[in-house]
This record gives C-alpha cells, sequence and structure tokens, in this order.
C-alpha cells in the first residue's frame, strides 16, 4: 500500500515491495535454523524438503509471470479482494488450521499440488502466504505448528527469492522507492520486534488487525467507489 500511494502502479509497487521484503524473510530463516536454539527443516506428508522447495520455487516464478501479465487497471480491481483473503486468514488462520487439523488428513499425493498452488499465490501476491501454509500443512502432517516455521519460513523464501529473480530480470523494480522500503523495513523490523517483546500479543494483534482492515476498506474505496 505504501508503494501505491508514493504513485507507483499496483503491479510495480506490489513486484518491488515483493524485492524490498526478501532480505526480512532470509533473516527470519537464518534466526530459526542457526544459533543455540536452531531448529531444523521437516518433511511434509512424507515428501521430502527437497521437493517441496521445488514446487514452491516453480509455483512462486509461475506466479510473478502471472503477475507481470496482469494489467494495472484490471489488478486494481483484485487487489481488495486479495487484502480481504489475506485479512480472513490473519484473523482466523490459527483456529482455521485447528479445525482442519482435527477433522481431515490428506495423503502425500495432494502436497505438491497444494504446494504449487501456495507458490503461485505467494509470487502473485504472497499476503499472509506464510498462515495459509501452515493451514494447508495442518491437513498433511502431524506435525506441530512450531516444528513447521523453519520449513513455511523456507518455501516463503524459496517463492519470494524466484519471484525476485524474474521481477528484476523484466526490469519492473522501482529500486528508489524498494531501496527505501527495504531500509524501513529492516529498521521497523528491528524497533517492532523490541517493541512486541513489551507487548501483549492480544495488543500486537489488534494493531495488526486495525492496519490490515483499514487498507482493506481504503483499497475497495479506491478500486469501487
Amino acid at each position: 500500500p505504501s508503494l501505491v500511494f508514493a504513485g507507483l502502479p499496483s503491479v510495480v509497487a506490489n513486484a518491488s515491495s515483493t524485492v524490498a521484503l526478501v532480505p526480512a524473510t532470509l533473516a527470519s530463516v537464518w534466526a530459526y535454523t542457526t544459533g543455540t536454539h536452531k531448529a531444523g527443516l521437516v518433511d511434509i506428508g512424507g515428501v521430502p524438503i527437497a521437493r517441496i522447495i521445488a514446487i514452491s520455487t516453480a509455483g512462486g516464478l509461475a506466479g510473478a509471470i502471472l503477475l507481470l501479465s496482469t494489467p494495472s487497471s484490471i489488478f486494481d480491481g483484485i487487489v481488495p479482494w486479495l487484502l480481504l483473503l489475506a485479512t480472513l486468514v490473519f484473523a482466523f488462520g490459527a483456529r482455521l488450521s485447528a479445525f482442519l487439523r482435527s477433522r481431515y488428513h490428506l495423503g502425500a499425493a495432494a502436497v505438491l499440488p497444494l504446494q504449487f498452488l501456495l507458490g503461485v499465490y505467494g509470487g502473485y501476491f504472497g499476503g499472509a502466504v506464510g498462515i495459509m501454509t501452515l493451514a494447508v500443512w495442518s491437513l498433511l502432517t502431524s506435525h506441530d505448528l512450531k516444528a513447521l516455521n523453519p520449513t513455511r519460513m523456507l518455501t516463503v523464501a524459496a517463492m519470494n527469492g524466484i519471484a525476485v529473480a524474474w521481477f528484476v530480470f523484466k526490469g519492473e523494480v522501482q529500486w528508489t522507492e524498494t531501496l527505501v522500503v527495504l531500509a524501513g523495513g529492516l529498521v521497523g523490523g528491528f524497533v517492532g520486534g523490541r517493541i512486541g517483546q513489551r507487548l501483549a500479543p492480544s495488543v500486537t494483534r489488534a494493531v495488526i488487525m486495525t492496519v490490515t482492515v483499514l487498507m482493506t476498506l481504503v483499497f475497495f474505496r479506491r478500486a469501487y467507489f
């Protein structure tokens, strides 16, 4: 949203923001998989992690190609619905994941097709894709959500990484704005992490929900009213 409000076309803004936020994703992967309390990667539904990463990368590339093939005039109408989807997933993803886990379990044959679709969404838009991934994986594996976090972050990094490569290759990144957002994201992530340690989870969640709901409403108004 900040890049759109700065005057960038919505497709270029989406591509540029993906580039700007990849370092934060990679930093999260590094933090989870190194250090004294490092966590390991796990397979999903019996499918090796290498295949999960490969199909996530393929999906991310497909989503990135699809994004740059979407005219901004059409993408402007799609964005509010994607933001609404991301908001709903953030609001209800944990409960949905618990509900699905208690009632359904899909076999290994479903892992790669579902992961490809997650990759497409990640490369195309990406909002709340991490939470969506956990919700889908709850149908595929008995691992607890905490154990899945490092693998989830790595798959998101794969989706975003290949999308970034495609956006840069196609020359669709506005570097001045991207570098500003990248720097702001790094500083904001550090400051936000420190603040988050002091805030109750309910307060943090309320702040995030307020921002996402307001952004969703603003983009619906921008597109349709």
